[in-house]
């Protein structure tokens, strides 16, 4: 499957369509490039569930937590500056990955070999006029 994002204006409807396509998963990782659009992608889903909560990149804090307007937790995770497996671990991947949240994550090529198989895995390719490619397997 594949969705298009021609530009910022088609974020929300992209998120929504994403969402009901996996309508029954919680798990998405999402691969790309530096620059790809994976956060602004995550901010857009994470918004249209509900987020109460400013969404931005737990790039140093490694992941976010955000409240949607029913109290439920939604988890962002970035893996970019894991450099050993080890390290997941000792901040609790597994609660997130078995959990019944939502948890999306970036940079997930790090830790392949642990997610579950059911995790749904989005490529994103950008062309030359911006344009943002998600394929999702």
């Amino acid at each position: 499957m594949n969705i298009i994002v021609e530009d910022l204006a088609r974020l929300n409807s992209a998120a929504k369509e994403l969402i009901g396509l996996c309508s029954d998963k919680k798990l998405f990782a999402f691969y790309g490039g530096m620059g790809s659009g994976k956060t602004t992608i995550i901010k857009a889903i994470c918004e249209y569930l509900g987020a109460v909560d400013l969404v931005s990149s737990p790039t140093f804090t490694l992941v976010n937590e955000y409240l949607t307007k029913e109290g439920k937790a939604l988890y962002h995770i970035d893996f970019y500056r894991i450099r050993k497996q080890e390290e997941v671990f000792d901040f609790g991947i597994e609660e997130y990955l078995t959990g019944e949240s939502y948890c999306f994550m970036e940079w997930p090529e790090l830790v392949e070999e642990i997610l579950p198989e059911d995790t749904v895995k989005i490529r994103i390719e950008v062309d030359k006029d911006e344009k943002r490619k998600l394929t999702i397997t």
